[in-house]
């Protein structure tokens, strides 16, 4: 069972909810609007239903909220953020505001953000950059939640977060921006918890069982005896996993998980970010006709489905805040009764 909700109304309850744990009205309106456009864009996973567990960590003091991140190094193109737990919302918004700036100025900025509560759908800050017209590449990393989800090639244990990647290319005249954002497992963790809420089965090739086995329970992320997912594209995604660990953690300095996991923490991301001024390049005439020329190629080919056009990075995402922007974003039964608590516990109005 489901409920379909205005994204209105849901930005409203979740401001409220957010505000009622102590964060400033811009702070609340940035973690709301940073969600339920996660919603709006076909990503529930990073949607509001992170909020259950946003509020878990508010009342255990795992979450900081209106902390400005401390600056560790910042010289020229280079910088170094610690966020000490504050909203992830706020402080990787914060910044891309400030690599937008310092690519506008010096051609390239390379920043890095550390110790920070969950940063949510890191499409966000890539879309931020097209739209100032740069290029961007983010690696994340996600290192203290209880235990290690994903498995790496070959394994059976989790040993790695989902660690997602995301590159975005500014737009053209005649075509949008290219967003490219994904985790390196075969799909988000959040995905595996709405399927468990909507008792619905997870995708074929996503999960293994405690013994190894391919399974489509979800139950064997959140039940004992605990599985893994899986990498996508086997040594791919775990390799790709690996060097997001890697570049996010540990050469940004936030850290890297390592376990064993002695109790429960907090969500915590590492961000490197890179954007750059393609104009810098050379190209700034003849990049947008040759990415347009491309994109009209890739799609000129038969689709395998005629019920399923092709697409390109960034398309599904505008498709589904289309249609939900329209419709109502659908939030499952579970996660519904869960925020009614929260709103019942802070005193914030729900919707009815």
């Amino acid at each position: 069972m489901s409920v379909t909700v205005a994204a209105p109304r849901l930005r409203v309850l979740a401001q409220a909810i957010v505000a009622a744990g102590g964060s400033s009205p811009e702070e609340a309106a940035i973690v709301a609007d940073n969600l339920v456009t996660a919603n709006l864009s076909g990503h529930d996973s990073h949607g509001i239903g992170m909020l259950v567990s946003y509020v878990g960590d508010l009342k255990a003091g795992r979450i900081h909220p209106n902390r400005t991140p401390d600056v560790v190094l910042q010289s020229g193109c280079f910088a170094v953020w610690d966020a000490g737990m504050g909203y992830g919302h706020v402080a990787a918004r914060r910044a891309m505001e400030w690599c937008i700036a310092t690519a506008k100025e010096h051609g390239v900025a390379i920043h890095g953000l550390r110790n920070s509560h969950h940063v949510a759908r890191v499409g966000t800050y890539g879309e931020m950059a097209a739209r100032a017209g740069l290029v961007s590449l983010q690696f994340v990393d996600a290192h203290a939640f209880t235990r290690s989800f994903v498995a790496t090639w070959r394994g059976r244990e989790g040993r790695i977060s989902t660690n997602p990647v995301c590159i975005a290319i500014p737009g053209t005249a005649t075509n949008p921006p290219v967003i490219l954002d994904f985790a390196t497992s075969a799909v988000a963790h959040g995905k595996v918890r709405v399927a468990y809420n909507s008792h619905k089965q997870a995708p074929e090739g996503s999960l293994i069982s405690a013994t190894g086995k391919p399974t489509t329970d979800p139950a064997t992320l959140f039940e004992d005896p605990q599985g893994a997912l899986m990498p996508f594209g086997a040594h791919k995604g775990s390799g790709l996993g690996l060097v997001c660990e890697i570049l996010a953690g540990a050469i940004v300095g936030g850290g890297t998980v390592k376990g064993p996991f002695p109790t429960p923490l907090a969500i915590t991301n590492s961000m490197l970010s890179i954007v750059f001024d393609p104009a810098r390049l050379g190209t700034a005439q003849s990049m947008g006709p040759e990415i347009d020329g491309l994109i009209a190629w890739v799609k000129s080919a038969a689709p395998a489905d005629p019920a399923l056009p092709i697409l390109v990075a960034g398309e599904p995402e505008r498709l589904a805040r289309a249609e939900r922007e329209k419709n109502g974003i659908v939030v499952d039964d579970t996660t519904w009764g869960q925020l009614r608590q929260i709103a019942a516990d802070y005193g914030v109005p729900f919707p009815g």
